[in-house]
C-alpha cells in the first residue's frame, strides 16, 4: 500500500473514532483506534518517507486528525507538531482539550506515546 493510502487509512479511522464517540458508540469507537494505530504503525516503520506522509495530515479539514496527527509526531518533528497542537488548544471541546493536555505533557517532560 502507498504511503499516501496509509496516511488515508490514519486519517479515516481517526474521523470515525471521534464520531463514534461522539455517537456514543464505545465499541466502534476502539475498533477504529485499532486501525488508526496500525496505520500509524506502517507509517512509522517506513522512516523519514512514513513521517512525511504523515505530517501531510497536519492540514486536514478535520482537526481531530490533524491533532492525531500532530500527537504522533511530537516526538520526532517537534517543530512541525507544536504550532498544530498550540493552534487547536485555543478552541473549546474535546479536541482542544486533547491538544492541550498533550502540550501539556510535553512541556512537562511526562509525555510519551505509547502505541505499542
Amino acid at each position: 500500500m502507498s504511503l499516501e493510502k496509509i496516511a488515508e487509512e490514519f486519517a479515516r479511522n481517526v474521523a470515525a473514532h471521534t464520531d463514534a464517540i461522539w455517537n456514543g458508540d464505545r465499541t466502534g469507537g476502539r475498533k477504529y483506534t485499532k486501525r488508526y494505530v496500525a496505520a500509524f504503525k506502517e507509517l512509522r516503520a517506513r522512516g523519514d518517507a512514513g513521517w512525511d506522509a504523515l505530517a501531510t495530515l497536519l492540514t486536514h479539514p478535520r482537526m481531530d486528525v490533524q491533532v492525531k496527527a500532530a500527537t504522533y509526531l511530537l516526538s520526532v518533528r517537534p517543530e512541525q507538531a507544536r504550532p498544530v497542537l498550540e493552534n487547536a488548544a485555543k478552541g473549546e471541546g474535546m479536541i482542544p482539550f486533547m491538544a492541550s493536555q498533550t502540550l501539556k505533557y510535553w512541556e512537562e517532560g511526562t509525555w510519551s506515546l505509547d502505541v505499542d
